[in-house]
């Protein structure tokens, strides 16, 4: 019995496939739509950050731009959602930077603001609802391209 290296059909056996080196696509390296991704994410921060800071300075200054819809469960003071906004939108434009910067740190810490600024925009239904899941979606492609992206501080 001979264990050749290919089938009649011209397609390589299991075993010979093992030693076969990935192409540039599979080796997990190249991703384009992940690169993009990541930098869309990068700008989405910074965006969602200024956006953050506006909302938080109009709840803080008892502003009539906000009107609660309905009873809803996480009902919150305006001014405390609005301290929450600011800080969380000037943490998410800071790191929205260092992820352009390309830093690591800036990567894992997007992720993790990104996480909770899904749940304060779930939180911040009942103010603004149609922005609250709009930040909600931005938040999660924030997320996905970042854990997607191999995009690091070496280039």
């Amino acid at each position: 019995m001979s264990h050749s290296t290919s089938r009649s059909d011209g397609a390589r056996s299991s075993a010979s496939s093992a030693s076969v080196p990935p192409g540039p696509a599979d080796d997990g390296r190249h991703r384009p739509w992940a690169e993009a991704g990541a930098l869309l994410a990068a700008v989405l921060l910074l965006v969602q950050g200024v956006l953050g800071v506006l909302q938080g300075v109009a709840a803080v200054a008892k502003d009539d731009v906000y009107a609660v819809v309905g009873h809803y469960a996480f009902r919150f003071d305006l001014t405390a959602w609005g301290w929450i906004h600011i800080a969380l939108g000037v943490l998410l434009f800071l790191t929205g930077l260092g992820v352009l910067r390309g830093t690591t740190w800036a990567r894992v810490t997007a992720m993790v603001l990104a996480g909770l600024a899904v749940i304060a925009n779930f939180m911040w239904l009942p103010y603004t609802p149609v922005w609250a899941v709009i930040g909600v979606g931005l938040g999660l492609m924030v997320i996905w391209s970042l854990s997607r992206s191999t995009l690091s501080s070496a280039r």
